[in-house]
C-alpha cells in the first residue's frame, strides 16, 4: 500500500463514519421528539407525563451536544493528521528535547495535553450548562478544578511510566515486542481492578461502610443465597457531584467492594436495593466480568499485532501528514497515529459490542429475578429511568450503535415475562 491509497482510505472511513454517526443522531433527535407528548403505555401509570418530557429533552440536548464535540473532534483528527498538526508538534518537541525517550515522552504529553485543552470545554459545559439546567449538577467549580488537578497528575503518575516501558519494549524487544507490551497492559490492567477501587477512587469520593443494619442484613442474606464473599458493603457521596443514582461492584479478589451512591440508597425502599445488587451479583456470578476481560486481552493482543506492523511502513505515517524521524524514533508518534485512526476504521463494528453487552444484561436481570425479585427490580428500574431521565423511545438502531444496555421497555418485558 502506498501513502495515497491509505490517505483514500482513511478519508473514506472517517467520511462513512461521521455521516453515520450524524445520521444515527439525527434519527434518535427525532425520534424522541416524536414520542415526546405521551409516555409509553406500559410506563404510563408509574412515570409522569412531566419526567417523560424531562428525559426527552435531557436526551436531546445530551445528543446535540455529542454532535458538536464530533464536529470539533473530526476537525482536530484532520488538523492532527492530515493537515500537519502532529508533524508540526513532533517538530517543536524534537527541537526542545532531541532525539531519544524523552522526545518520544514529550510527544506523548503534549499530544495528551491538547487534547485535553480541546475536551476541557466540553466537559465544563456538561457539567455546569446541560447538567444544571436538568437538575442533576452538584459540583462547584473548585470541586471541578480539583478534580481535573487530580485526574492528570494520577494520569501523569501513571501513564508516563507505563508509556516508557510500552516505549522501551518497543525500541528494545524486536520483531514480537507487541506480544510483551500486551503482556505489561494485560497485567496493568489486572493490577488496576485491584487498585481502582482501593486506592484511586477514594481519591475522588468518599466510601463509607453501609451503617444501615437492617439493610445489611438484607444484603448479606442475598450474597449468602448466591454464594458471594465479601464483607466490603460501602457507601459513596455521589452526591457531592450529581443527582444521578447507581450502584455497582468492583474489584478483583481480596479487593472485591460493593458501593452504592447515596442517591440511590436515598430513593430505592431495601427490597428495591436488594434487587439492583442481584442484577449486579449476577454479572459476577455469570462470569461476564472474567469474559468482558478475556475479549478485551484478545482484542488488544490483536490490536498490538497490527500496530506492530503498521509502525514499520512508511506508508503509515505519511499518509496521515507525518515524515518519519530517522533518527529520533517514530513509537510515540505511531501510538499516537493507531490510537487517532482506530476508531474511524472501527465505529462501523459498534453493535456487535451492544449486542454481547444487552445478552449480559438479559442474564443478569434473569439472575436477579432468581434470587431477589422480578417485580422489585421492575420498580428499581423504573425509578431509576425517572430520576436519571434515562429516555423511554430510545430510537431502535442508535441504541443498537451507543447503548449497552437494552431499551427500557424490551427490558421491563423480558424481566416480567419471567414471573
Amino acid at each position: 500500500m502506498n501513502s495515497q491509497t491509505f490517505s483514500l482510505l482513511f478519508i473514506t472511513f472517517l467520511a462513512i463514519t461521521v455521516t453515520l454517526r450524524f445520521w444515527l443522531a439525527s434519527r434518535h433527535i427525532r425520534h424522541i421528539l416524536t414520542h415526546r407528548d405521551a409516555v409509553p403505555a406500559q410506563f404510563a401509570e408509574k412515570i409522569p407525563l412531566a419526567a417523560h418530557q424531562k428525559a426527552a429533552d435531557y436526551t436531546v440536548a445530551k445528543t446535540k451536544l455529542g454532535l458538536v464535540m464530533l464536529v470539533v473532534n473530526t476537525i482536530a483528527l484532520i488538523g492532527f493528521t492530515l493537515l500537519g498538526g502532529l508533524q508540526w508538534l513532533s517538530m517543536a518537541v524534537f527541537h526542545v528535547t532531541g532525539a531519544g525517550m524523552t522526545y518520544q515522552i514529550g510527544l506523548l504529553a503534549a499530544f495528551a495535553f491538547i487534547s485535553g485543552i480541546i475536551d476541557l470545554p466540553f466537559g465544563y459545559y456538561a457539567q455546569f450548562v446541560l447538567e444544571e439546567k436538568f437538575g442533576f449538577n452538584k459540583m462547584t467549580p473548585a470541586l471541578f478544578v480539583s478534580d481535573l488537578i487530580k485526574s492528570v497528575l494520577l494520569g501523569a503518575a501513571i501513564g508516563l511510566p507505563l508509556a516508557w516501558v510500552i516505549l522501551t519494549l518497543m525500541d528494545k524487544a524486536g520483531d514480537l515486542w507487541w506480544l510483551y507490551a500486551w503482556i505489561v497492559w494485560s497485567a496493568f490492567q489486572l493490577l488496576m481492578l485491584v487498585l481502582y477501587p482501593t486506592v484511586i477512587a477514594p481519591l475522588f469520593n468518599k466510601f463509607t461502610p453501609l451503617t444501615d443494619d437492617t439493610l445489611r442484613t438484607r444484603i448479606e442474606n442475598l450474597m449468602q443465597r448466591v454464594g458471594f464473599a465479601s464483607k466490603e458493603l460501602f457507601v459513596m457521596d455521589g452526591s457531592k457531584r450529581s443527582a444521578h443514582g447507581n450502584a455497582y461492584f468492583s474489584g478483583f479478589g481480596a479487593a472485591k467492594r460493593i458501593v452504592f451512591f447515596d442517591t440511590l440508597l436515598a430513593r430505592l425502599a431495601p427490597q428495591e436495593i436488594e434487587a439492583v445488587l442481584a442484577h449486579e451479583l449476577g454479572h459476577f456470578k455469570l462470569k461476564h466480568i472474567v469474559k468482558r476481560i478475556v475479549v478485551l486481552f484478545a482484542l488488544s493482543l490483536g490490536f498490538l499485532a497490527l500496530l506492530g506492523y503498521l509502525k514499520t511502513q512508511v506508508w503509515f505515517y505519511t499518509g496521515l501528514g507525518v515524515e518519519p524521524m530517522l533518527g529520533a524514533g517514530n513509537d510515540a508518534m505511531a501510538l499516537i497515529l493507531f490510537a487517532l485512526t482506530l476508531p474511524v476504521f472501527t465505529f462501523v463494528f459498534a453493535p456487535l459490542a451492544s449486542i454481547s453487552s444487552r445478552k449480559h444484561e438479559f442474564e443478569a436481570d434473569a439472575f436477579a429475578a432468581k434470587y431477589s425479585s422480578a417485580p422489585d427490580l421492575v420498580a428499581a428500574l423504573v425509578k431509576l429511568y425517572e430520576d436519571n431521565a434515562s429516555t423511554l423511545t430510545p430510537d431502535p438502531l442508535y441504541s443498537t450503535f451507543y447503548d449497552s444496555h437494552p431499551p427500557a421497555s424490551i427490558r421491563i418485558n423480558r424481566l416480567l415475562a419471567t414471573q
